[in-house]
């Protein structure tokens, strides 16, 4: 595999990029998560997610920030984070961008597999459509009525449900700080 400033050239990453994109899965670095999607690829070094994290950022106008994790996720294995609008075209430009990775990857659109709350769907526009939210008021009024409805547990003295639920990260932080 190359060095980033040699630049990517056909299949340079076959065998590096994992064949699975988690969608909203992390929460967004950039700004709220109700404006912003973002994906998680997983990649098997530090060298490949420098590279995919650059041929993001260069390659697509409408990714507003894609960045390498600053750790490893489990020995050899990094995420790289890819935050674009949370608009209606999103299912579009997701598929346009697995599809696009074939020149890196030699992965095959039907190769991929989308994972949203932890499920796992083949790729396609519609899977993406009906499984997360394109708009960012729509997000915001779900998370409202989620608030709401926990007052009203609490008022009932039942258990309440969380509003946000933690990425694996926040949850690897937690686990840490023994909360």
């Amino acid at each position: 595999m190359k060095q980033i400033n040699e630049g990517l050239d056909y299949h340079d990453m076959v065998g590096q990029v994992e064949p699975t994109v988690s969608i909203d899965e992390y929460s967004a670095k950039m700004g709220k998560d109700s404006e912003l999607i973002t994906l998680a690829f997983t990649v098997n070094s530090k060298m490949a997610g420098d590279d995919l994290t650059s041929w993001f950022e260069k390659g697509y106008d409408f990714v507003l920030d894609a960045q390498i994790s600053d750790g490893e996720i489990v020995p050899g294995k990094y995420l790289v984070f890819v935050e674009m609008n949370r608009r209606s075209h999103a299912p579009k430009k997701i598929i346009s961008m697995l599809d696009d990775l074939n020149t890196l990857t030699e992965l095959d659109l039907e190769d991929w597999k989308i994972k949203i709350k932890d499920k796992i769907y083949d790729p396609s526009e519609e899977v993406i459509k009906n499984n997360i939210t394109l708009s960012p008021h729509d997000y915001r009024v779900q998370e409202e009525k989620q608030e709401e409805l926990n007052e009203i547990r609490t008022l009932a003295n039942l258990p309440t449900k969380n509003v946000f639920e933690d990425d694996q990260y926040t949850k690897y932080v937690k686990s840490i700080a023994g909360i």
